[in-house]
């Protein structure tokens, strides 16, 4: 059998997603998954299949060979897409010549950090966070400065009179600014980013706001997008985001910056124009597609995920108390802590005996030792067994005796 639905689907297209197309997927959050024998609940890619408009869209430029040479003199049209998705969506005013784009934000947070930073300068990054941004701040030589979250009863806090502290001792050059939160799943709200911005003020910092899990928030929690918060706040502000990971396209490899401080533009228009490679047709019309066409289906998958999020808390609430955990405010990523469980490598425990391949948090940073990560931008069938298996494995105990197994067998997976 190689379907994993229910039999009749709430939200079709979601929720009767097929395991053996799924175990076809090249990408890598399914291929390691099934050269392991085991579900995927790891790599922040979406299982489902992208919107049809995308699709079409991209389908549309293939079937009329149009992958020449594009005609983009003085940008793409995402530049002025981008402005206009950000006044519409949240009446942040941004000129489209501000805007510049780029593969992706690892990227961009090495082209900023290239462009307005030298080797030995120090870097505050709230932590835990995105591996790869830890990974790109000491791979250039930057001084990584940890800024950790505080788990408070009432969800994850920042701790603004540990945060100045912090700045004062060790005068960092730029902040690393993640909101919408990757992995927490906090969205700041309008008081703290006044706060973050006063200290970025006081202390002359270059803030690079990674805003990509923007559109994927929950109700009542809204997103800000930091550069829209003071004049101040915009011109020290390099924001970055992407449609990729909204509508589930991150190997179409496009990415958009708004540069707020207008110097550091200048110093990146005045490099070689093809440094730092450019964006693919197919990227630009993917994210174009998403961004003019996919709204309809985007409020569904924002439904879908909320449904997803409140069936992760209420069986680790139920099975799994120990674990602490708060319900995500966005994202589709669940942080939790299992520091209390008797279990000494419980992603290696969850592997072998779920059979299910979840995010350890030793990478996030010093604040992820002890939790796992948990993704859940899938079925509600499948993301039954991910916690089937996550659960059996940490406490034996079973949230649903009637769910199938986890382990996957991919000679059947045809």
């Amino acid at each position: 059998m190689t379907t994993s639905t229910t039999p009749h689907p709430l939200f079709p297209g979601f929720d009767d997603l097929d395991l053996g197309a799924l175990s076809r997927r090249t990408g890598v959050k399914w291929a390691r998954a099934v050269e392991a024998g085991a579900l995927p609940s790891w790599v922040a890619d979406m299982d489902f299949p992208v919107a049809p408009e995308i699709r079409d869209a991209l389908k549309d430029v293939i079937d009329r060979g149009d992958l020449g040479y594009p005609n983009w003199l003085g940008g793409t049209p995402l530049r002025a897409e981008f402005a206009r998705r950000m006044s519409d969506r949240y009446g942040w005013q941004v000129d489209p010549a501000d805007v510049r784009e780029q593969t992706d934000l690892i990227q961009a947070l090495q082209l900023i950090l290239h462009l307005g930073t030298r080797p030995g300068d120090a870097v505050v990054i709230q932590t835990p966070n995105y591996p790869p941004f830890l990974a790109t701040i000491e791979t250039m030589g930057r001084r990584t400065v940890e800024f950790p979250f505080v788990d408070t009863e009432n969800g994850w806090a920042l701790d603004f009179d540990e945060f100045e502290q912090t700045l004062a001792q060790n005068r960092p050059k730029v902040l690393v600014l993640v909101n919408p939160h990757n992995p927490t799943g906090r969205v700041h709200t309008r008081g703290e980013l006044e706060r973050i911005a006063e200290l970025a003020e006081r202390y002359g910092l270059l803030v690079i706001s990674d805003e990509i899990h923007a559109e994927l928030i929950y109700q009542p929690h809204r997103h800000i997008p930091f550069a829209s918060i003071s004049k101040d706040a915009a011109s020290r502000t390099v924001t970055v985001t992407s449609a990729g990971k909204a509508f589930n396209l991150a190997g179409l490899r496009c990415a958009v910056l708004h540069y707020g401080p207008t110097d550091l533009l200048a110093v990146r228009d005045n490099e070689p124009p093809d440094l730092y490679g450019a964006v693919s047709v197919l990227g630009v019309v993917g994210s174009l597609a998403a961004w003019q066409h996919g709204q309809a289906w985007q409020d569904t998958l924002i439904r879908v995920l909320d449904r997803n999020r409140a069936r992760v808390h209420d069986v680790l609430t139920r099975v799994l108390p120990e674990a602490r955990h708060h319900l995500p405010e966005a994202t589709y990523l669940s942080w939790v802590n299992v520091s209390a469980l008797p279990v000494d490598d419980p992603i290696d425990r969850i592997r072998r005996a779920g059979h299910v391949l979840v995010d350890g948090g030793a990478a996030f940073g010093k604040a992820g030792d002890r939790f796992i990560r948990i993704n859940f931008a899938t079925s509600e069938a499948l993301l039954d067994r991910v916690l089937s298996g996550i659960t059996v494995a940490l406490t034996g105990e079973h949230p649903d005796p009637a769910a199938p197994s986890t382990e996957l067998d991919p000679c059947t997976l045809t």
